[in-house]
Formats: structure tokens, sequence, C-alpha cells
């Protein structure tokens, strides 16, 4: 890169008349944007929904209460993970299970 080339801590410098970007460069950046955009992305999808959740957390997200829950943990009709006290819940399961119960009307 010329003596103007900036980098992601400087401010921008101002280019001279003989400075011109070519299509290429600018072709360049378009491409190193598209690539940043979709990585950031990426990751806010992946870190949006949390992996485990908690017993009122599931129950808030299908609006039941404590014993329709308990009920469903004990007929098997949800999968739960249990740790001391702490009950967790995959997230996945919880949607696998809204899908698989979903009642299409005609």
């Amino acid at each position: 890169m010329g003596q103007n080339a900036n980098t992601p801590n400087q401010p921008l410098q101002r280019l001279s008349r003989d400075q011109i970007a070519t299509t290429g460069d600018l072709l360049a950046l378009k491409n190193e944007l598209i690539d940043e955009i979709k990585n950031l992305l990426k990751g806010r999808q992946n870190s949006s929904q949390k992996p485990w959740l908690k017993s009122a957390d599931v129950r808030k997200m299908l609006n039941i209460s404590d014993g329709t829950l308990q009920t469903l943990r004990i007929n098997g009709t949800i999968p739960y993970t249990k740790i001391g006290g702490a009950i967790y819940y995959a997230y996945e399961d919880i949607v696998t299970l809204l899908e698989e119960n979903r009642v299409h009307n005609r």
C-alpha cells in the first residue's frame, strides 16, 4: 500500500488529485465489505439465541404453568437436563416440539 493507506485505527486521510481509485480498487473494497458484513451477521445469528433455556424461559416461550411444564417433563414430551437442582432445556428441542405439533388447517 502507498503512503496514504489507511489502517482501521487511523483516521481517513484526504487524497490528492493524483491518487485515483480504480474500478478494481472499488470492487476489492466492495468484496471486503460484503465479506465483513456476512461475518458480522453470521456471528449475530449464532449468538442471538441461547442453546440452553431454564424452566422460566420455556414457560414464557410456551405460555404454560409450572405444573404443565412438569407434566411435559414427566410424560417425556420435553427432554431436559438436570444439573443439581436446576433444569435446562435445549432450545432446539423446544423448537422441534412446536414444529412436530403444528396443526395445519385446510
